[in-house]
């Protein structure tokens, strides 16, 4: 899923080229060019999907050549997460009705992708061998609010993986009073938005669960992988729900599991989450860029890979960033702040 339009990294990230397709961490690979990355040895290039704006479908393919350009499907408008998975999947199943899918957002992070593979590949044995939905709940860290949260049934595990459990329910981003009871509860996880099931299955539950969207997708099974698909698209799609996959499918269906992973993984929603999955040096800098000097400094957050030279000198709890002729510099605590900088600048 690769259709957001977040700024929230701004200098670096704007509406034309929102985060997935900027080098956040700077090392040479895109969010979405990492998350292609990852998922070498599960799935050849070829059964990559792409859904996206229409308005970012040159950058895709720019930024990921291998992947076929029929496989990258443009929304003529923007519809959350339902629509969205809706699409892709009766796209998938009209070229390969026993097809299993993972479903990922485009712009996360992962630093343990050997951890990740394997969790993924045994979701997929799993999903592949019954009619289940799986959600990744990732271990809480932190007592974090700005994270969806799973609550899982710990007491028995499920038969063909001891791994994967069943979901009690899921819950809205809490309070911090309510997250801290979370975490000392042991069985929530954070939703990080990454689904594993059969193309099967999740049309089937659509037909059930969503039947006015499930028509809309249907009924479009002779036009997929036409000259005239994307005409009937842009004629349908706008018709579509605006709703999440969570509101529409998952807090609906019964078979549903999550399985509890470790792997390092963020959403990367703010620069302090960035600085806080990056490496610091002692004294909790992160340095994103070529010849950057610190003194007296703390607790910042600098990303400046197209300046020669940069010297910082005592601030402690600040976010300095620069893009093509623009610089921020703002407080870590005030990064609310940062869309109401990037929509008066254009």
């Amino acid at each position: 899923m690769a259709g957001g339009v977040g700024s929230r990294f701004w200098p670096m990230s704007t509406v034309e080229r929102p985060k997935q397709f900027i080098d956040v961490l700077g090392v040479g690979r895109s969010l979405m060019q990492l998350t292609f990355d990852r998922f070498a040895g599960i799935c050849p290039s070829e059964n990559v999907w792409i859904v996206t704006n229409k308005k970012y479908a040159d950058i895709c393919r720019e930024q990921l050549p291998d992947v076929p350009a029929g496989n990258i499907l443009c929304e003529p408008c923007r519809r959350n997460t339902a629509p969205c998975i809706a699409y892709v999947s009766w796209r998938i199943k009209s070229q390969d009705p026993k097809a299993n899918i993972v479903v990922t957002p485009s712009d996360h992070i992962v630093t343990n992708e050997t951890e990740f593979r394997r969790v993924i590949t045994q979701c997929m044995k799993f999903t592949a061998e019954s009619d289940a939905i799986i959600t990744l709940g990732m271990k809480p860290t932190r007592p974090e609010t700005g994270y969806g949260y799973i609550q899982a049934d710990l007491t028995a595990s499920s038969v063909s993986n001891k791994e994967i459990f069943r979901v009690d329910s899921f819950r809205e981003k809490p309070d911090f009073e309510t997250a801290q009871k979370y975490i000392q509860q042991k069985n929530y996880y954070w939703n990080a938005g990454i689904f594993i099931w059969s193309v099967s299955t999740i049309v089937n539950a659509f037909r059930v669960y969503q039947p006015a969207l499930s028509k809309q997708f249907e009924g479009l099974m002779k036009i997929y992988g036409t000259p005239g698909e994307q005409e009937a698209i842009d004629q349908r799609y706008p018709e579509c729900e605006s709703i999440s996959v969570d509101y529409a499918i998952m807090e609906k269906a019964e078979e549903i599991f999550v399985c509890p992973a470790d792997f390092g993984w963020s959403d990367l929603g703010t620069w302090g989450s960035l600085l806080a999955q990056t490496p610091k040096d002692l004294y909790g800098n992160s340095r994103i860029g070529e010849n950057i000097s610190v003194f007296d400094t703390h607790n910042c957050i600098i990303h400046t890979t197209g300046e020669k030279k940069v010297v910082i000198q005592g601030l402690d709890g600040y976010i300095i960033a620069e893009k093509e002729g623009t610089l921020l510099i703002c407080q870590l605590a005030e990064e609310q702040r940062i869309k109401q900088f990037s929509s008066e600048e254009g």
